[in-house]
């Protein structure tokens, strides 16, 4: 299919990254709340408040915006990954001025707890070619920062904790991006499969149509037998029998439509790709349907486009899909040559049928056909 980004499901990438952003920008503002309150609460000399005020309104800013992110569940913005790295690294640079002697000696000051989050914030939004080096940056203003105030402090064992935090973060989104991606690439395969179905489906359309036939024809052919008219074995009757009863056989091996969810808007990309004879402009919206629901706007989309082929005197089309307040709606329209709606036969099938009754007997569904010396457009729409 031409419409690569269509899945059936909601993708497991997009559902990993909202996820994982709202427990990361949940966490930093937790951490972030806490860290004011320690840093409160040690704010002894050497601690200077002309320092540590605008330290910590700077972080008070930029812990509401942490949790504007976990409350509106979206992904952790790059920006805010980088301003919360560039934040950190400030805040490490000048420990001498924001924490306690004893603090930085315990390894426990309300910093040492934003170098870890800041770690994590990053190796959420960034892939690890950029998340890796700005947790070394981090890791690097810390120890910097933390022997500018007490010199005498062992460094190496924080570096090594620094690195093992930087790493693991790095690997477990390494490895749970790999996930989500083939998880997504068996729903894609899925969702292709059963919209292949559903074509196939859309394509035996026409015998469908012929189903009124077919029962004539077989009823014509009993009738025959009982009015006498083969008196005795006949090679007509028998090649007749056979032709109606292969008919009939294909009517009946038709598949049936399930309620599975379908993607819709792959299941029209693929019927417009289908329309060799037009060239159809899309622009669809990703939504998942019901699959008799699919099946309905498939067929009708299918009718209206084989219309536009056979009657508009066009080689164009134009087909679109929305959702707005919780109405799916779909139009297929050409700037080919109108005709009169009401003036429309009661046998022609293909429209009042396969477009107008095929909606119209979906529960919460509708169409509606515009037609005059501009064009026409079909719409059809269908409400959960």
């Amino acid at each position: 299919m031409s419409h690569r980004g269509s899945t059936r499901y909601d993708s497991a990438a997009r559902q990993l990254e909202q996820a994982a952003s709202r427990i990361g920008s949940g966490s930093r503002a937790v951490i972030g709340l806490v860290a004011i309150v320690a840093a409160v609460l040690g704010a002894v000399p050497p601690v200077m408040l002309s320092w540590l005020v605008p330290a910590l309104t700077i972080h008070l800013l930029w812990t509401v915006l942490f949790l504007r992110v976990a409350r509106l569940r979206r992904p952790l913005p790059s920006w805010l990954a980088a301003g919360d790295v560039a934040i950190t690294v400030l805040f490490c640079l000048a420990q001498r001025h924001l924490v306690a002697v004893d603090a930085l000696a315990a390894n426990a000051s309300w910093v040492s707890g934003l170098v870890t989050m800041s770690v994590v914030v990053a190796g959420i939004a960034w892939r690890p070619s950029i998340a890796v080096p700005a947790g070394l940056v981090v890791a690097a203003a810390y120890l910097m920062g933390a022997r500018f105030a007490a010199p005498q402090q062992d460094v190496v064992s924080t570096l090594a904790i620094h690195l093992v935090q930087i790493l693991s973060i790095a690997v477990l989104m390494t490895m749970l991006r790999r996930s989500a991606a083939s998880a997504d690439t068996s729903m894609r395969d899925s969702a292709r499969a059963e919209v292949a179905l559903m074509v196939e489906r859309l394509r035996r359309e026409d015998e469908l149509r012929q189903v009124g036939s077919v029962h004539e024809t077989s009823l014509h052919t009993l009738t025959m037998v009982g009015l006498g008219t083969y008196d005795g074995p006949s090679d007509t009757l028998r090649r007749q029998a056979v032709t109606d009863l292969a008919a009939l056989e294909r009517l009946r091996d038709k598949p049936h439509a399930g309620a599975a969810a379908i993607a819709l808007d792959a299941l029209l990309d693929e019927l417009a790709g289908r329309a060799t004879s037009l060239e159809v402009r899309r622009s669809l919206t990703p939504e998942t349907v019901p699959g008799d629901v699919a099946e309905r706007f498939a067929r009708a989309v299918n009718e209206a486009l084989a219309n536009i082929a056979r009657h508009a005197g066009v080689r164009e089309a134009e087909l679109v899909s929305s959702s707005r307040d919780g109405e799916i709606r779909v139009e297929v329209a050409d700037a080919g040559a109108g005709f009169d709606v009401e003036r429309v036969p009661s046998d022609r099938f293909g429209v009042r049928g396969s477009i107008l009754g095929t909606m119209r007997s979906l529960p919460n569904a509708g169409a509606d056909i515009r037609s005059g010396s501009d064009g026409t457009r079909v719409s059809l729409w269908w409400r959960p």
